[in-house]
């Protein structure tokens, strides 16, 4: 396999392992089943008939998700071949988190058929940037740092 598709793929697979782990805590601290995060994943597409769909939806919010973290890390590891990025992937880790944070809120989900108005209510909005700089971004660049250049993260 190519090193910018094992690049890519360890990078999302392991970004958004990390990213979800901490969506589905955050989310069962508010009383949220992990199904019901799922839901809310899928709603992208179905709007609020996602909550009524049950396993059908659950599966497609995860695989959504997982989808566009191969999307976005795929958009790393392309700016990371162009302008160097690996280098100092522990700062442009989480700054692509910070851009991934922002994206999703201000593009994708404004764009999706996601029910609710997006916000950036406190705390939750400081721990879903968090979670995208430190447990999404960060693994997506230590990835690429790895197998773009040769070295172990």
């Amino acid at each position: 396999m190519r090193p910018t598709v094992k690049a890519v793929c360890i990078g999302a697979l392991v970004g958004g392992a990390l990213d979800l782990a901490f969506a589905i805590g955050f989310a069962a601290s508010n009383g949220l089943a992990p199904s019901t995060l799922l839901q809310a994943i899928a709603s992208g597409w179905f709007g609020s008939a996602s909550f009524n769909m049950g396993a059908v939806s659950v599966a497609i919010g995860l695989v959504s998700h997982f989808a566009l973290s191969l999307g976005w890390a795929a958009l790393f590891v392309a700016l990371a071949t162009w302008f160097r990025l690996t280098s100092r992937a522990w700062l442009s880790g989480p700054l692509f988190g910070a851009f991934v944070f922002l994206g999703m809120r201000l593009v994708v989900l404004p764009l999706s058929a996601f029910p609710k108005p997006m916000n950036f209510d406190m705390p939750g909005a400081l721990y879903d940037l968090l979670s995208h700089m430190f447990l999404f971004g960060l693994p997506i660049a230590l990835a690429a740092r790895s197998f773009l250049s040769g070295r172990r993260a």
